[in-house]
């Protein structure tokens, strides 16, 4: 009798969504079956770590929880801190009746960039200018850059990254242009291949489009922001994309065709409008374009608080939001911090049919695959094997081989015959500059530490550029380092040459949007000051082209540095010719903002360097 109960408790405890030797449709079908309407629902919700606890995740059967721009459990948390929050959030999860997993997510835009030491990558407008030494775009880069942030992101115990953002920036007004690679989708589209990188190659013969990733070393990744981001008028972020639908499809729509073939695991909508119709609302695209004719099987999830802001003001109808964001086809939203109102509302809608379960089904379905394909039933604690991984001195080579790669040297002389890079590391005294110079924050750029960025030294480890220089020059060359000297002191002392580091501070979203696009003082002071005394290069720090027509004249050589992250080793390491000058342009620099919008093939275009340019150096010999 004892025999017969055991037997029948082992059949009884058998099911097969558990089972992962079963077919990944098998264990969906089987799971859905199981769940209640609460249950569904609070699979399509995910809140921010502020707000959530292992008790709310067990009360609410919550999906998702992320970390926005900054929201860490500790200032300077370590990776087994990360981990222990991490854990602790999954284990209330584990604990409901059905045990579903949830899914951290977090910003992993420039590598693991919330997370105190980890390796910060450049960002990705730097990314679309690298070029191996015979000028071909280099995609295989970008995927070890995914591969290296993948693990140092699973170093800390999460496996879901909000990236990579696949806009094409049509206008360096918008304060995201920095998260664009390129104004050219083709550029866009190659670097795609950060996607397998963060996720994982498909096997060969797989069924496109469907979610994909390969194991604990990797995470599941997200395109973004579906679609026309980067389109808005004037570069007004969330703001409104007029183009017609050819030129939506042509030039805005490319890239995610690739990273659905490649197996993007999710999509995030964007904030702005297509032709005055909220990309949150938009059921012709989400729907109709992204699910159906591109067959896209992972999940798509909303921007933060992407559906209040559906309405202005943001939240004023937010049972309109939901009906409306839901019904587009919206799968998980970001609620992220009042998840209570946005469950009872989709519960209640559901239960008056206003939102037919046909499409709570559709979304669930969804999360699940994702979450069955990424191993999260079988594996869904972290353990603490990966920790060395964060800020490794390997990823960090990877970063600095990344700057090297991302420089593009814009004047070299005043004639070919004649040019200033690389300079000689042999001299008696050299003048650094600038208030870039000596400042890791400043060179970081926005979405580090902090979502807004920081400024100084102490927020992370790297290299500023200063160290970088001291590092790289001979023992016997003097370098004197002051932020902002006056003529008279340049001219007095005799410099061989200096290096001038100036730009934009950090900025993140609408902070950074700009319609003048010049770099705040007294960055043109010093430029002023020290070129018009002494031989200078100015290395110009910033997330996008900036006004430099003025200055040009005084300066003998100009290099685009974009955002170069911690390791401003990099950026000396091809000044002074231990490696050559090989990035390009991945977008137009204008002459004044007056031309904007202005993109390559564009009628009347007229930029002061154009688009594909960059002069190139050769490695000095025995320097």
């Amino acid at each position: 009798m004892g025999l017969l109960l055991l037997c029948c408790l082992a059949e009884a405890e058998y099911v097969k969504y558990k089972d992962s030797k079963q077919p990944l449709n098998v264990r969906i079908k089987d799971l859905m079956s199981r769940m209640t309407l609460e249950e569904k629902v609070g699979q399509m919700t995910q809140i921010d770590r502020t707000v959530a606890s292992a008790e709310v995740m067990k009360k609410y059967f919550i999906g998702s929880i992320l970390s926005g721009g900054g929201s860490v459990p500790a200032p300077k948390a370590s990776a087994e801190t990360w981990i222990d929050m991490v854990n602790d959030f999954q284990n209330g999860s584990l604990s409901t009746r059905l045990g579903i997993p949830m899914i951290y997510g977090i910003d992993a835009v420039h590598g693991h960039n919330n997370v105190y030491k980890a390796t910060i990558f450049p960002h990705n407008v730097g990314l679309g200018a690298t070029r191996q030494v015979d000028s071909d775009l280099d995609p295989e880069l970008v995927k070890r850059i995914g591969a290296a942030t993948a693990l140092e992101v699973r170093a800390t115990g999460i496996p879901y990254v909000f990236a990579p953002c696949i806009a094409v920036c049509r206008d360096p007004r918008w304060g995201r242009c920095y998260e664009s690679y390129s104004e050219d989708h083709k550029i866009v589209q190659a670097m795609t291949e950060i996607i397998p990188g963060l996720q994982g190659d498909i096997p060969a013969g797989s069924r496109k489009g469907v979610p994909f990733v390969s194991g604990k070393t990797k995470v599941a990744a997200c395109a973004k922001h579906f679609v026309g981001d980067g389109g808005t008028t004037e570069g007004i972020n969330e703001n409104n994309t007029v183009i017609e639908r050819h030129g939506l499809l042509s030039i805005h729509m490319p890239a995610y065709y690739n990273s659905i073939i490649k197996g993007v695991s999710t999509i995030m909508v964007s904030y702005s409008s297509w032709n005055g119709i909220k990309m949150h609302a938009n059921r012709d695209l989400v729907t109709g374009f992204l699910k159906n004719t591109l067959r896209f099987r992972g999940f798509v999830i909303s921007d933060w608080e992407g559906i209040d802001r559906m309405t202005t003001p943001s939240h004023a109808n937010y049972s309109y939001s939901i009906e409306t964001g839901i019904k587009a086809g919206i799968d998980m939203i970001m609620v992220p911090m009042n998840y209570t109102e946005f469950i009872d509302g989709l519960t209640s809608q559901v239960k008056k049919n206003i939102i037919p379960m046909s499409r709570i089904d559709d979304a669930v379905k969804r999360i699940l695959r994702v979450k069955f394909a990424m191993g999260l039933f079988e594996d869904p604690l972290a353990d603490k094997s990966l920790v060395d991984q964060l800020g490794s001195q390997e990823h960090r080579e990877l970063a600095r081989e990344a700057v090297r790669k991302s420089l593009v040297l814009l004047k070299n002389g005043e004639s070919a015959d004649e040019p200033l890079l690389p300079l000689p590391k042999k001299s008696s005294k050299i003048l650094v500059a600038g208030s870039h110079a000596d400042n890791l924050g400043y060179q970081c750029g926005g979405w580090t530490i902090e979502w807004q960025g920081l400024s100084g030294n102490n927020l992370t480890s790297g290299t500023t550029i200063l160290t970088a220089i001291k590092n790289t020059v001979d023992p016997q060359t003097e370098v004197v380092y002051v932020e902002n000297p006056d003529s008279n002191y340049v001219k007095s002392n005799n410099f061989s040459y200096a290096i001038v580091v100036v730009g934009e501070h950090p900025y993140a979203e609408t902070f950074g949007d700009s319609l003048n696009l010049t770099i705040p003082e007294p960055g043109p002071s010093t430029i002023y000051n020290v070129c018009g005394a002494v031989k200078c290069v100015v290395v110009v720090i910033s997330g996008r082209p900036v006004v430099m027509q003025p200055h040009i004249p005084l300066m003998d050589a100009l290099v685009a540095a974009w955002l170069p992250g911690s390791e401003g080793q990099g950026v000396a390491d091809v000044l002074f010719g231990d490696y050559g000058f090989t990035g390009k342009l991945s977008r137009t620099w204008f002459r004044t903002v007056d031309q904007l919008p202005m993109n390559v093939g564009d009628p009347h275009y007229d930029p002061l360097f154009p688009f594909g340019f960059g002069l190139t150096t050769k490695p000095f010999q025995n320097n």
